[in-house]
């Protein structure tokens, strides 16, 4: 219902980047680029710089985008409030995922919610946690799920479950068959370590931190992004890693991979994140706390 130029010209203002407002928006640079210029000629001004590759605001630029977010802000609440007339749920939800939450949560309850309610279109975005709390506070998501609490003051933050994370090594690895290990003994071996920004690499930093176990300590001898990847090469032998448990339950039961206790434990929070005083929908409402009751079911089994 808002105007199509202003909500281009609100993602241009966000990323600051023509290109990846185009890939927020699923539209060509161009179609972004004639927007704008459509927007500037209606009222008459500039309302980015263009220098050297780079864009910014001018001041009539920040002028327009506190309106148009405020604009677009009302836009979608009314059109919400309207449709929520009809009794039904529906609609599209913008949802954000960290890859582990992604990967191992979110499949059985995207099913199941859509089961219950299918006039309701997902689109997802998966990342890792830094990067989905970030897209939640400049509102380009709905609702985020990610392996920690947020440090954004531009979202709300609400933890839904625990989830236990595990030293995983092959079975032949010489640690398999320990009853638990410390963070001294885990920086003594090979570590597959997950990239930085990642939930998990957050927590297992922490944890050698707390332990005081200096970064220089740790045999870091991969980054990798995804909890798939690093399962693969622990399975071959080479080293060890932290993951959550929930990740390997798979692995667990067909023997390829062996999950050690840690000592002490180490035990984080899954969490819901949502744009600070943005309207919340029946439908982002209804999700977040589905999602939130299936998570803490299906932590409740590892």
């Amino acid at each position: 219902m808002a105007d199509r130029r202003l909500q281009v010209f609100h993602a241009v203002a966000r990323q600051l980047s023509f290109t990846k407002a185009a890939e927020q928006l699923f539209m060509t640079q161009p179609a972004v680029t004639f927007q704008i210029k459509q927007l500037e000629e209606h009222l008459n001004t500039r309302l980015f710089e263009r220098s050297h590759g780079r864009i910014a605001l001018t001041p009539a630029g920040e002028l327009v985008l506190g309106y148009a977010e405020k604009i677009l802000t009302m836009s979608e609440e009314l059109e919400t409030r309207v449709g929520e007339l009809t009794g039904a749920i529906s609609g599209p939800l913008l949802l954000g995922a960290s890859t582990t939450i992604a990967e191992f949560y979110l499949p059985r309850i995207l099913g199941e919610f859509k089961a219950a309610h299918p006039h309701v279109r997902t689109h997802m975005t998966v990342a890792n946690s830094e990067i989905i709390e970030t897209r939640v506070a400049e509102h380009a998501l709905d609702l985020g799920l990610i392996e920690s609490v947020s440090h954004l003051p531009g979202v709300e933050t609400e933890v839904c479950c625990e989830d236990v994370l595990v030293m995983i090594c092959s079975p032949q690895y010489k640690l398999a068959k320990a009853k638990k290990v410390s963070a001294a003994e885990i920086a003594g071996e090979p570590f597959v370590s997950r990239e930085s920004g990642s939930g998990t690499r957050e927590f297992a930093d922490q944890y050698f931190q707390q332990n005081k176990i200096s970064p220089d300590a740790i045999n870091v001898v991969m980054e990798l992004g995804s909890p798939e990847a690093i399962k693969g090469v622990v399975a071959t032998g080479l080293g060890v890693s932290i993951l959550s448990r929930a990740t390997v339950a798979k692995e667990l039961k067909l023997g390829v991979l062996v999950a050690v206790p840690l000592d002490p434990p180490l035990i984080r929070g899954l969490s819901v994140v949502t744009p600070h005083n943005k309207f919340r929908s029946r439908l982002i409402t209804t999700f977040a706390e589905f999602a939130m009751a299936r998570m803490k079911e299906m932590a409740a089994l590892q």
